[in-house]
């Protein structure tokens, strides 16, 4: 049977690797992060482990890795165990560490989530989270990247050519720092980041929140979502169970094969010589697998187009799945923005919700009572 994972389709018959080794070498090469225990106690005084309730942080991280391993080391950049590895992948693994000033720690996302509404402790959705590590990415001056978010189904392509065509002005110290700034925080290096201010396109990260049902995921997206695996910008997708979050990188007939984050594991720490053991950054076991019909609703899509050529390609792939016969589009590509959209967090809506602007018009996900059929109906407020 083919299957999809890291946005390849391999067959035992057109490769050298049976589907079993593909799929391990591909998951053995994500980086995993797991609940971890016995970390600097988050905020000085907090929690000093995520366990039960830093599964969505931690899956957060996972999509986002991916992100930084697709910009600093290539989409086909694979892990060997004992095999030497280069100074950018330890950058990398860095920026992931559980202590308070990794760019991306457990510690960094629980504190800013605290202004999205999250006391720390406290579970996240996709969303959640995807906001946090916008915020966040813009102190890793060394990835320089350009994370944008897709809110109401709406990708909207002419703000993100904007967000990713910008001149680089310096709006402050930690978007762009000065010469004498601290240019090897987190041990990262000048250039790599110096060199990005002077390319015409910022390497973007599109996360892309959906409600897929109310309940259960609507089946009329399940083919549009194994698209999206396919598309060699894809970053997977962070989603799971009600209380119960994973990162799914691929899938395999009508299962999703994802990594599981609710494995708690030491803290890990530098060793004397200042190298980090990173064995148990990496699943060297076989994925977890999991019926796509059970996947919760709530979802976050997470694509990396590294060039312009990158964006638009994703682009025509976007219009493209919108021609397949049984797929439903799981969000609008459109050009600009509608002149009377505005922003639906001002209602503090749900994601099934949104309003438009001075029009008042609501957009309502609802069930027909008599199939499982889903529709969108918008009316106006009197």
């Amino acid at each position: 049977m083919p299957f999809y994972l890291k946005n390849k389709q391999t067959n035992k018959k057109t490769t050298k690797l049976s589907e079993k080794e593909e799929i391990l070498l591909d998951v053995t090469s994500r980086l995993w992060f797991t609940y971890r225990k016995n970390f600097p106690a988050i905020g000085g005084t907090g929690p000093t482990s995520d366990t039960g309730w830093g599964c969505m942080l931690r899956c957060g991280q996972m999509i986002f890795a991916q992100a930084l391993v697709c910009r600093h080391l290539g989409r086909d950049w694979r892990w060997i165990k004992g095999k030497r590895q280069t100074d950018n992948y330890f950058n990398v693994l860095n920026a992931f560490i559980d202590k308070k000033d990794s760019y991306y720690s457990i510690h960094q996302i629980a504190q800013m989530g605290v202004g999205e509404g999250k006391s720390i402790g406290q579970w996240y959705g996709p969303n959640t989270v995807a906001q946090v590590l916008k915020k966040l990415a813009t102190f890793d001056t060394w990835s320089s990247l350009a994370v944008h978010i897709a809110m109401d189904n709406t990708v909207v392509m002419e703000e993100i050519r904007r967000l990713c065509q910008s001149n680089f002005s310096c709006a402050g110290a930690a978007a762009c720092p000065t010469v004498e700034a601290d240019v090897l925080y987190n041990g990262y290096p000048e250039e790599a980041g110096v060199r990005d201010k002077l390319s015409l396109w910022k390497p973007l990260v599109l996360l892309i929140p959906l409600r897929l049902g109310l309940t259960e995921i609507n089946e009329a997206y399940i083919e549009t979502l194994k698209h999206c695996f396919m598309m060699p910008q894809s970053l997977g997708v962070i989603g799971g169970k009600p209380n119960s979050a994973h990162y799914f990188i691929g899938y395999v007939g009508e299962e999703l094969i994802y990594l599981d984050p609710h494995t708690t594991q030491p803290a890990v720490e530098p060793s004397d010589s200042g190298c980090l053991p990173d064995e148990s950054f990496h699943c060297q076991h076989p994925p977890c697998r999991m019926s796509i019909a059970e996947l919760d609703p709530s979802i976050a899509v997470g694509f990396f187009c590294h060039t312009e050529e990158d964006f638009n390609d994703w682009c025509h792939q976007i219009k493209k799945l919108s021609l397949v016969r049984g797929a439903l589009p799981m969000f609008e590509l459109v050009e600009r923005q509608p002149s009377h959209f505005s922003n639906p967090d001002v209602l503090n809506l749900t994601p099934g919700e949104a309003v438009q602007g001075d029009s008042h018009v609501i957009s309502v996900i609802f069930r027909r009572s008599l199939n499982d059929d889903w529709i969108k109906k918008k009316f106006r407020l009197l």
